[in-house]
Formats: C-alpha cells, structure tokens, sequence
C-alpha cells in the first residue's frame, strides 16, 4: 500500500499479483530495468598506463562516476577530486519524498563512500576556473594544477531570481520547492499534505530557463492530483499548471500526452506564463506574460527556481560566448564527445554542459563513459568514436502507483530501453516499481564505476 493511500480489494489483488511478478523477475533483473539504456560496457584490463593528473571538479554523480571509470580505466593517474560537500543527495528522490512516498534519509548518503580507492578528495569547492594555465583556484585560494579537467559541478537554484522567494519559509504558509534540498522536500511534504486535507488552489509550474529533470514539476503536479481524489478532497482543489512557453514538455509528443492527461484529471493549464516574484504574506505569484504582468493567488505552490551554471564556471572562460545556452552560462562542450570546443583537454559532463539535452542522472549513465572513452584515447594520442547522442530518460509519475517511462535523444526521437516490455507512453505499475524500487540502485552502481 501506498503511504498516505487507499486500496480497493481489488486493488489489493493487483497487488498481490505484481509482488509474486517482481519475485519471479528476481532482484538482478528489477534492478537491470533501472538501468534505462545499455551504456557502453567498461574497458578491459589491462588498464593504461599513464602519469596524467585528472582534476574532477564537483564530486555529485557526475564527478563521482568519472572518478569511478576513470580508475578502472587508467593506471598511475593522478585523479582529485575537489568538492566541499560531504552529503551526497539523490536527486531523483526528491520528489518521492516531497510527495509523501519515501522519507528524506532515503536520499542522503556520503560522499566518501562512493570515493573510488586511490583518488585524491580535496574538500574546497573550485572558486575560479583558469584555462590558459591549466590550474583551479580554491575558495581557499590552493592552487591545483591539471592535464586533463573535468568540470561536473552540477547547477545553481537561482531563488534569488524570484523577488520575495524565501528558501527559509518553504513548509510554511503553503509554499513548497523540492529542488532546494531533502529537507525542504520533506517540508514541501507537509505543505502539500496540508492542502490535501484543506482544498483551496494548487499552483505549479517550471522555469523558462533549463533545469535538471524537467519532468519533475509535471511528476508533482500528477502526484498532487492523485492524493487529493485518494483523501477524498479533490473537489475542493483546484489545480493550475503555469507552463513557461506554449507547451508542456520539449518532446512534442511527450506534451501532447501530458496536455491530454491534464485535460482528463481537470489542472488548468496557463500558458507562456514565467514566474518572476511572489508574495508570500498574500500568496499570490507573479508571472510575465505576453500580454504583460499576471498574478495567480494561491493556497499551496511548488515553487520551481530558475537554473543556472554555477558562479565560478559562468564567470569563467568557460561558458558557451553566444547562441541558446550562454545566457546562463552552461559550459561549452561538444554535444556528441563532451569535449570543451574551446579547450580540448576539458570535458564537462552532467547538469553544467551546454547540450539540448542531458540534465539527469541516466543522462550521465551515457555520457561519463563517453567522456572517459574520448579522454583515454586523447592520453594515447588516438581520437575515439564514442558518441553521446543526447540520451535522458525521465519516468513520469502520473499517479500513486504508475509511471510512464519517457526516453529521448537530441532529435526528440524516444528511444525506449525495453521494447515489448515497456510501452512508452503508457502508465503502467512497473514503471513506478522502475522509480521507486530501481532506480537508486542502478544509481549507485553508476558511482561506483559500474555502467
């Protein structure tokens, strides 16, 4: 049974036929589902040998799992990674949490237990990315020279962004933001729990900037839904979706399901609505428009920041200097080989690299091996052909209990991992299972090394 939820008898027999399903299936297997792609397999011993220093910047999943295959991969490297986090989170959880489905300790670990044996941790954060000289500079103001630099510093949530936004106050007064951490997710929990129970508006949304698991704002949207008609308060809500251009998802067929599953279940949609304040005393949201300045009043709202490249990397030579991403400062890489265009013995993996797609963890299942396969053959003095062909996969929460397992590439084409198995599109229980059971393990298996 779902936490928070009800189950009819019948229910209760689906139920009872999935458990005996999943048993037949094995662990391996369940966890195999997770996997959402076969990235390409790990190089054989004998590993290379080599004398190079690696810099890892950020040690989140992308720097973990480079650090991880890069270990397997070369012998005698220098490898560092510099980050001063030392809580690992798992993202993809927050939105279980906030939606009441697990609690905040199922996201959090260490970062020192996924550091693979014979890397180097240095816990500063980069302050200043110096190219030319081929160094990083610490918020300390430590030095640290490189051959190779792999930049995975992930993102920064840009609350400041939104006039009157408070990251203190979420839990309270009916404001909600997964994003900002697990234990705002858990607070996010209790606001949305409380709006269950009372009824009133339910506001939602995304920014008009890119963001890491874009699908996140409609998985909590549908999340919301499904626990109003569960406790019996659905109509006394009314729910409302403010979509920052005129569609719902990038992949038009992914909107067009999305926009008949908003349709179906009665959240309005409003859209080329981008939230630009609010006001937390009179909960009201501000958003540009076309036609100018709009506010919806709200009694529960998950707020969704703007997104952005992190601080040191966009004051840095780094960025992208024209075109879609360099506004906020995504890093200038290639989008088939992660390669800096610029600096060619820097790669950028993970949310920080400036490519139409890739801002998730299964994004980074295919694009850390790639990135090694490219680096590995630069140490050799050889060009490898490995590819990342924009690979993002986002299993869409649409009720308590169903998903729909969305997979893409740059071309907007799905790209589904288990045909015959998995239908794409379709909601169905055992993607839910991939979601809330799977996933986390293939995860961490992904940071130790193993893709």
């Amino acid at each position: 049974m779902i936490p928070g939820g009800t189950m009819s008898d019948t229910d209760d027999r689906r139920d009872v036929s999935r458990r005996r399903f999943l048993g037949g299936l094995g662990g391996t297997t369940v966890v195999a589902l997770g996997g959402l792609g076969a990235a390409p397999a790990a190089r054989a011993s004998p590993k290379l040998p080599t004398k190079a220093r690696i810099v890892i910047a950020g040690a989140g999943a992308a720097g973990l799992a480079s650090a991880a295959r890069l270990s397997q991969m070369l012998e005698g490297a220098s490898i560092t990674l510099v980050d001063r986090r030392k809580v690992h989170c798992y993202q993809p959880g927050f939105t279980l949490v906030a939606g009441g489905i697990k609690s905040a300790d199922y996201v959090t670990s260490t970062t020192a237990e996924y550091l693979p044996a014979g890397c180097d941790w240095i816990e500063e954060r980069v302050a200043e990315f110096v190219p030319d000289a081929n160094k990083v500079i610490t918020d300390s103001g430590r030095t640290i020279a490189y051959d190779y630099l792999i930049v995975a510093t992930g993102l920064h949530l840009d609350y400041a962004a939104i006039a009157g936004m408070e990251v203190e106050r979420i839990g309270q007064d009916g404001l909600g933001s997964l994003y900002a951490g697990p234990e705002a997710a858990t607070a996010t929990w209790k606001a949305m729990a409380a709006f269950v129970d009372e009824g009133g508006v339910g506001l939602f949304g995304r920014p008009i900037t890119e963001m890491k698991c874009a699908g996140a704002p409609l998985k909590y949207t549908f999340i919301t839904e499904d626990r109003l008609r569960r406790r019996g308060t659905r109509g006394k809500a009314e729910l409302i979706y403010a979509a920052q251009n005129k569609g719902l998802f990038s992949v038009p067929i992914v909107s067009e399901k999305v926009r008949m599953l908003f349709r179906e279940r009665d959240v309005a949609v409003r859209y080329d609505h981008v939230m630009t304040g609010i006001d937390l005393g009179r909960k009201v949201a501000s958003y540009a428009t076309p036609g100018g300045s709009a506010e919806i009043a709200y009694d529960f709202i998950n707020v969704i920041p703007p997104m952005r490249a992190a601080p040191s990397v966009r004051n840095s030579p780094l960025p992208w200097q024209s075109g879609i991403f360099a506004a906020d400062g995504w890093m200038e890489v290639d989008k088939a080989s992660l390669r800096h265009r610029r600096y060619p013995n820097i790669f950028g993996v993970g949310d920080v690299a400036g490519v139409p797609k890739g801002k998730t963890a299964a994004s980074i299942k295919w694009q850390v091996p790639v990135m090694a396969d490219h680096l590995a053959a630069d140490i050799q003095g050889k060009t490898s052909t490995s590819v990342y062909n924009g690979y993002t996969s986002c299993p869409l929460i649409t009720k308590l209990g169903r998903a729909m397992l969305v997979e893409f590439d740059y071309d907007d084409n799905l790209a589904p991992s288990f045909p015959g198995l998995v239908a794409p599109l379709e909601e169905l229980w055992i993607t839910w299972v991939m979601k809330t059971m799977a996933l986390k393990p293939t995860y961490l298996t992904m940071l130790r090394g193993h893709f």
